[in-house]
This record gives C-alpha cells, sequence and structure tokens, in this order.
C-alpha cells in the first residue's frame, strides 16, 4: 500500500511539473507570433506539443494504475499455539515460550508476513483456562496471554475449521473466540466467516473441516454464504487428508476441484502434518497440504519439512486478472535435533529438497519458477 502511494505521488509531481512547462511555453508561443516567429519560437513549440503528449501518457498510465489492486496473501499450516500438558513441560511449547518470550516463535518469518496484506495460519489448538477435555488423543490449548504471539508475528486472521479447536469441548471453543476478539484477531471456519477489503476489493475467506469424507455440501454452503456478501474473490481454508500421506487423497482431489468449479479462487488445505503437492486447476491453485508450521503438538516430528505459501492476485474492474506465487522452503524448527517452535527459512540444498518434494506431486505448475 506504502508502495502505491509513492508511485502515485511521484507520478503527480511528474503531472504538476510538467503542467507548469507547459503553461510557460505556451505562453512564450503566443508572445513569440504576435511578433513575428523565430527559430526560438520554434523549438519551444516543439518542446510544448512533446511535454503535453507525454503528459496524454502519463494520465493514462495513471489511470489503469488506480484502477489495478495487489493483495497478497500468505499462508501456512497447522500451527499448535501451547500444547498437551501429557507430553511434560520440558522442552515444550511452554517452555520455549517461558525462556525465549513472545516475539521468539515467529521472530525467523516475520520478515515475510509484514511485507503482506494479509497473513492466516490454521491455529490447531485453542486459548483456554479450562481443563475439561474432551475424550481423544491429544488435546491441545494454551493460555489466554498467549494469543499476542499471533499479533507479534504479523498474523491477521487464523483458521478454526480443525479436529482440534474443540479439545477442550464448547466452552474451550467459546474462550478461543472471546481470546482472538479481545485481541483483534480474525478468525473463520465453521459457520463464521471473514471478509478482508481494500480499495473496494473484498477477499471472503471460509474454513472447512472435511476429513474422511467429500464434504461437497460444506463447500457449496461456504461459497453460497461468501458470495451474499459481493466478494471478489473466494479463499477456502480446508482441513482434510490422512495424516502423514505426502500424496493427497482422491477425496481431497475431488473435493479441490469441485470447489474451483463451484467458484473458489485459491484453496490452502492442512492436516496431513507433512507437506502434498500443489495442483493448478482451470487456472487457480489448490495446496493439498502445507504441513506443520509452528507446532507444539510434537517435540521432535520426524519430517519438519514446512513452507509458506504466498500469492499475489491483481483485480482490475472487482476481477481477478492476474496471479503470481511463491514458494519459501522452510523447516518447523530453527534446529534439526528436536522442535524449537520456531520456523526457519531454508536455502542451498535444503530448499531445493523441499521443492522437489512438493513438485514430486504437483501438477500443472514448475515450483522452481516460484522459488527465486
Amino acid at each position: 500500500m506504502k508502495k502505491k502511494w509513492i508511485i502515485v505521488s511521484l507520478l503527480f509531481l511528474i503531472i504538476l511539473s510538467l503542467g507548469v512547462l507547459i503553461f510557460y511555453f505556451r505562453k512564450e508561443y503566443i508572445k513569440v507570433k504576435v511578433n513575428n516567429s523565430s527559430p526560438l519560437f520554434i523549438y519551444k513549440n516543439n518542446l510544448a506539443d512533446k511535454i503535453e503528449n507525454n503528459l496524454h501518457k502519463i494520465k493514462k498510465l495513471l489511470d489503469e494504475f488506480e484502477l489495478q489492486t495487489n493483495i497478497t496473501i500468505t499462508a501456512v499450516g497447522d500451527c499448535t499455539i501451547g500444547y498437551d500438558d501429557a507430553f511434560g513441560y520440558t522442552n515444550s511449547f511452554n517452555h520455549e515460550y517461558d525462556k525465549n518470550g513472545v516475539d521468539y516463535f515467529f521472530g525467523g518469518v516475520k520478515n515475510i508476513f509484514e511485507k503482506d496484506d494479509i497473513t492466516v495460519v490454521n491455529l490447531e489448538s485453542t486459548f483456554t483456562n479450562s481443563n475439561e477435555k474432551r475424550e481423544k488423543k491429544f488435546n491441545f490449548k494454551a493460555p489466554t496471554s498467549y494469543v499476542e504471539i499471533l499479533n507479534r508475528g504479523d498474523i491477521e486472521v487464523v483458521n478454526l475449521a480443525n479436529n482440534h479447536s474443540h479439545d477442550y469441548g464448547d466452552v474451550g471453543y467459546q474462550d478461543t473466540l472471546d481470546t482472538l476478539n479481545s485481541a483483534d484477531v480474525n478468525y473463520f471456519g465453521n459457520s463464521d466467516y471473514y471478509i478482508y477489503e481494500k480499495n473496494d476489493i473484498k477477499i471472503g475467506f471460509a474454513g472447512i473441516f472435511c476429513i474422511g469424507y467429500r464434504c461437497t455440501k460444506l463447500v457449496d454452503k461456504a461459497i453460497t454464504n461468501l458470495k451474499s456478501y459481493d466478494v471478489d474473490a473466494i479463499v477456502l481454508s480446508i482441513h482434510w487428508g490422512i495424516e502423514y500421506d505426502y500424496q493427497q487423497s482422491s477425496i481431497q482431489e475431488y473435493v479441490g476441484r469441485y470447489a474451483i468449479e463451484q467458484g473458489a479462487d485459491l484453496i490452502v488445505g492442512h492436516h496431513p502434518h507433512v507437506l502434498q503437492g500443489i495442483e493448478k486447476y482451470k487456472g487457480k491453485y489448490i495446496v493439498y497440504s502445507l504441513a506443520n508450521f509452528s507446532f507444539g503438538g510434537n517435540k521432535n516430528p520426524a519430517d519438519k519439512d514446512t513452507m509458506i505459501f504466498q500469492i499475489r492476485f491483481t483485480f482490475k474492474d472487482g476481477n481477478i486478472v492476474d496471479d503470481t506465487i511463491k514458494i519459501y522452503p522452510a523447516s518447523v524448527s530453527s534446529t534439526s535435533k528436536r522442535n524449537d517452535y520456531r520456523p526457519t527459512l531454508l536455502t542451498g540444498v535444503d530448499a531445493t529438497r523441499v521443492l522437489e518434494k512438493i513438485q514430486r506431486y504437483s501438477t500443472g505448475i514448475n515450483l522452481d519458477e516460484t522459488f527465486k
């Protein structure tokens, strides 16, 4: 946004300067013509014409620039803020918080997040002080004060449609909503939607919990509801797939392609805890699994590979006229020995390895072109 206004200001100053020059030379043209023309008069008249022609070109460029709006969205995978207390405190997410503070967790990637328009994560935990766990294998929670990790990490919105948002029942879920609201962190998922607006362009976000079945009815509901808000683009965040499978399932492919056909413009997926492929289908992107990110759900996952997916939409007259993606290969941890819950960008052979892993199950795109 700041860059845009710098460009607009420079163009305005150029137009103003050219206008002054035209006024000066046109005035000189009249004066010399009355007193008979001269070589000097001819030179100035030509210069004025050239200035005026360039002025029209600049005005046209400015008009086209003003009609276009760029919106950059950054998406990452499962973020478990906190942990399951059955894991033990030592080397847990909470232990790292107590040692390193609130800025620690997203400090290695914040420089990417703060340059976009919106950063979205899958929040796979709860903010609650409740001790009433649901009967399930893992129950994740964090003190409500930990919500500041999201703000300090420059994360604007979270998805709540997943299998851990109700780990502490309806009470824990409501506590999470209240905590996010009090911290001004936006959210969507289940029956909640989020609308991001910039320069009269609106992008709608919906979250869908879709594990083990074809949730086309939920897709229909989400897209219908978002269209009722007169949005210009639709982003679906879908919790789906099979844990630790690198190949996206046939159900994921079916649902993802169906969602695109119904009007979704981007789909980002999570739940498998490992990276899966990216498909470009009918000109739209389906990111099947973003893997873990800052993940308090495992002290030392065997596969620490992850990515930051970024897309820049260009809108003109309310329509998407271009989209450009960029992939940042990363690790969930700044150390390979264990999980320290601090996502870190990869470089060199490690970055290449991660890109090749994603490319293996991708169709319609060349990831080498997205990593620079």
